[in-house]
């Protein structure tokens, strides 16, 4: 079943000479359950790309299309709600609120949507996290590889139709990277978690089903490592 439907994305900064084609009329799908790793060397695009899909940028031109919802043709409120709501965003640097502790910082999603915490889906998250004995720790008090724990948790906390990951073990050392991707890869296999995840890692992309290069702004190629 398809769950990302891009079509024809372009994106663009600045104009006349100065223009810059940071994407070039780009088109893929996802299935719903699918690992996708996005890899491309620096500059090509790839960041731009997952800041699109996961409607924190606005394209020049394109749309993209999360479970049949064109999130371009919603206005800001409804897209900061649509993004709150069904897209998990992971990033290199876990972007945690330093004041607020594992626990806050992991249901802040919910908060800020004004629902209650789902305590079983909680207490499954933490434990499978690992973060049982740190929810009243602030991220100051964790290791790298623990705060992107709690990243990853809060990408999950609201059931979201997909994840998007940015070099998520971009900052951390080797044993914590195989970790995470461990973890992410348990969630998409267990819980049919949807995953775009860009990377400069080849070894991390050959685990995923499906890898997609950008170069130059344009898909130079989309594999399939596994059916």
């Amino acid at each position: 079943m398809e769950l990302v439907k891009v079509e024809n994305l372009s994106k663009v900064y600045g104009k006349g000479e100065t223009a810059v084609k940071a994407l070039d009329n780009v088109s893929f799908s996802v299935n719903k359950g699918e690992f996708v790793a996005i890899i491309g060397p620096s500059g090509s695009g790839k960041s731009t790309l997952l800041h699109l899909l996961g409607g924190v940028d606005r394209p020049s031109s394109g749309n993209v299309l999360i479970d049949q919802t064109n999130i371009y043709d919603l206005n800001e409120t409804q897209l900061a709600i649509f993004r709150r709501r069904q897209i998990g965003l992971i990033y290199q640097f876990y972007n945690l609120i330093p004041i607020l502790t594992v626990e806050e910082n992991l249901t802040l999603p919910l908060l800020l949507d004004e629902h209650k915490v789902d305590q079983q889906h909680f207490t499954d998250l933490i434990g499978q996290l690992g973060l049982d004995s740190r929810l009243t720790h602030l991220p100051n008090q964790l290791s790298g590889g623990q705060q992107q724990r709690v990243s990853i948790g809060r990408a999950l906390i609201s059931h979201p139709s997909i994840m998007l990951a940015d070099e998520p073990t971009g900052n951390l050392d080797s044993k914590n990277s195989k970790e995470i991707i461990d973890l992410l890869k348990r969630f998409n296999r267990t819980y049919k978690q949807t995953l775009i995840m860009i990377t400069h890692d080849d070894r991390i992309a050959l685990q995923a089903d499906r890898v997609i290069t950008i170069e130059d702004g344009k898909v130079a190629s989309d594999e399939v490592i596994r059916p």
